[in-house]
Order: C-alpha cells, then sequence, then structure tokens
C-alpha cells in the first residue's frame, strides 16, 4: 500500500471541557488525546502528519513532541477553513486522511481499512461513517434504495424521514488531494454559522463525476470525540478496557 498523508485537526479551545487548557491536550490514561491520534495515523501508514493548530497553537507545539509539521489556523473558521490553512503541506498528489484531535480511541486499522476502500473504489473522497443509536446532532449519511451514498445533511437540515437515520459522518475523511483542492476553491461560508465546514467538499467533489464513497466502523467507539469532562472520563474507561 503506498503512503499517504494525514492532517488533524487540533485548533479548536473546547469550551464545554470549562478548561484553559486546549482541548486535545487533556489526558487519556497519562498521554494527551492528540498524542493517540498521532500514533494511529502514523501506525496506519501516514508518511507526514500536519497538525492544525489555533487556540493555544504554541503550548499544543510544544507538548506535540512527536515528529510532525503544523500548520496555523489564527481564526476558527470551520473544519473547511482548518483544512485549508494546511494547503501547501497537503499539495495535489496522493491521498490524505482528515482525522481530529479529539478522538483518541481511533485505530491504525479502522484508518488502514479506510484508505484501502478508498483506493478500492477510485473514490475522490470516502467518509468514515458509524451506526449509532442516538444521531442527535450528528450529520447524517443519507443513502439511496440501493445503498449508495447519496450526501450527508447536517442535523439542523434534516427532513423528518432523514432524522430516524442513524447513520453518521464521523468527521473522518480519506481525500485524492487534488479532488480536495479543487473543492476547496468552491467552498463557500454561506450559512448560519458563517463557517466553512469539510463536509461540503463531499457535494463539491461528487459534482465533478468523481466517486464518494463510506466506510462504516466496526466499533462505534472509535469515532467518540471528546468534548466534555463526561466524554473524557469515558475515553479512559474505553482505553482501560482495551488493554
Amino acid at each position: 500500500m503506498e503512503k499517504f498523508k494525514a492532517v488533524i485537526l487540533a485548533a479548536g479551545k473546547g469550551t464545554r471541557m470549562e478548561s484553559e487548557l486546549p482541548k486535545v491536550l487533556h489526558k487519556v490514561n497519562g498521554e494527551t488525546m492528540i498524542h493517540y491520534t498521532i500514533n494511529a495515523a502514523k501506525d496506519a501508514g501516514a508518511s507526514d502528519v500536519i497538525v492544525i493548530v489555533g487556540y493555544q497553537g504554541q503550548l499544543v507545539k510544544h507538548e506535540v513532541v512527536d515528529v510532525v509539521s503544523f500548520a496555523e489556523q489564527h481564526e476558527q473558521l470551520g473544519t473547511g477553513h482548518a483544512v485549508m490553512c494546511a494547503r501547501k503541506q497537503i499539495g495535489t498528489v496522493g491521498d490524505v486522511v482528515v482525522l481530529c484531535g479529539d478522538t483518541p480511541l481511533i485505530r491504525p486499522e479502522t484508518i488502514k481499512k479506510l484508505y484501502e476502500r478508498h483506493k478500492h473504489e477510485s473514490n475522490g473522497v470516502t467518509i468514515l461513517s458509524a451506526i449509532v443509536d442516538d444521531p442527535t446532532g450528528y450529520g447524517r449519511i443519507v443513502r439511496d434504495e440501493e445503498g449508495h451514498f447519496l450526501r450527508i445533511t447536517e442535523h439542523k437540515d434534516c427532513t423528518p424521514e432523514e432524522l430516524e437515520i442513524k447513520e453518521i459522518n464521523s468527521g473522518m475523511y480519506f481525500f485524492n488531494c487534488e479532488a480536495l483542492s479543487f473543492s476547496l476553491d468552491k467552498l463557500t461560508n454561506d450559512n448560519s454559522q458563517g463557517e466553512y465546514y469539510l463536509t461540503d467538499t463531499v457535494s463539491i467533489i461528487k459534482s465533478t463525476g468523481l466517486k464518494a464513497g463510506v466506510l462504516a466502523v466496526d466499533d462505534v467507539n472509535e469515532i467518540l470525540g471528546v468534548n466534555t469532562k463526561a466524554q473524557l472520563a469515558e475515553a479512559e474507561r474505553i482505553m482501560q478496557e482495551r488493554k
């Protein structure tokens, strides 16, 4: 399997943590959350790991001793904007996986599996999804009758039927770098938050005629985003059970 790049989103403050510490520096079993994501990317075969920093970026850089490069997101204008900040490092050749610095439970095997699916189907983008009991707040994976991926619909934009969908977007993706670059050029912040959403790149890539695929994760815990102290404790419990 050829090498790919990895981008890790780590610019957020994480206000619900009720702490001055950048969210990704909170610890699970004695290691910072971002440490786990970086290791998962490297163990899956990433040749370059780019960490996007913002809030207290110097502190994050200081704490991350692994061999990675950094990109700065000075204003928090959404996930799409965060990835734009790393465009130089991503380039337009090969593939890149976008991961979240606050999902410490993601496994290297899952990233590998996502990459294999991405290459096997020759996709422009491949989304990591999960089937959950309570999809409230998540973007839904909408499929046609045959089960082919149609689109991601954000929770607030869902029809009553779409709200019943249990398959959600994890916020982690593999992109063909050239397709990603093209879609970032077309991204707008024409929404209620005034932000650039990475999710919007999926429909842009599909509209060019490239394929968009989906892989559902086997263990839903892997995509658990840690936004609160309670979720941090939950991640710690799951990590200990794994051991």
